[in-house]
């Protein structure tokens, strides 16, 4: 497990989803889901979808009965999203767990997993930004624009890969160490969104 690993799985996982590139499209994960990498695909493939669902309810022309789809679609995809992170820290806390932390040992305030979620948003903005340098019928300004941009995103990519390895190296070293919190959303628990459980009453 490294930065390379996660960044190859998701690049794969966004040009699977490109080959149909629709929002309907399920999701045929090929790794098996007792491998990490079967998490770190369903992870992305989730960012991707609601990448464009993003994009479609920005539009000038949607239907107002078609935003509310589309709202709650993002709803539930936000909730999902957290629920994978949740599930690749467990297992990094399960790889992890033989380590005893040194004395002094640092607590990072980023989880590798939620790590991860940046460096999986941040593959996707690398490959839409690449289809605004290649895109027909721009002007020059567009093409430059989105190049200068394109440029600061991949430094940032190496940037948070050299982070990401870094952590698991100190986590590995004894010299930090992690903890899995929760999130503990409240918008999509009917027992704790009160404009839902007071609706129940």
């Amino acid at each position: 497990m490294n930065a390379t690993f996660a960044n190859n799985l998701f690049r794969q996982s966004i040009q699977d989803y490109h080959l149909t590139d629709h929002v309907d499209t399920p999701i045929s994960n090929p790794y098996s889901p007792e491998d990490v990498a079967f998490l770190l695909y369903q992870k992305n493939w989730i960012d991707t979808v609601q990448w464009h669902l993003e994009d479609i309810i920005r539009s000038p022309s949607i239907h107002p009965d078609e935003l509310v789809v589309v709202k709650r679609r993002i709803d539930q995809s936000n909730q999902d999203r957290t629920d994978t992170v949740e599930q690749i820290d467990s297992w990094f806390f399960g790889q992890f767990q033989v380590i005893t932390p040194k004395p002094g040992a640092r607590l990072n305030s980023e989880t590798p997993a939620w790590l991860l979620d940046r460096m999986s948003i941040l593959q996707l903005k690398i490959y839409h930004f690449r289809e605004q340098v290649d895109r027909p019928s721009v002007s020059d300004e567009h093409r430059q624009k989105a190049s200068q941009k394109l440029a600061v995103l991949l430094e940032q990519e190496n940037d948070l890969a050299q982070c990401f390895d870094e952590l698991l190296e100190d986590i590995r070293n004894g010299d930090r160490y992690m903890k899995v919190y929760r999130q503990m959303k409240m918008y999509n628990d009917p027992t704790l969104n009160p404009v839902l459980y007071t609706s129940q009453v």
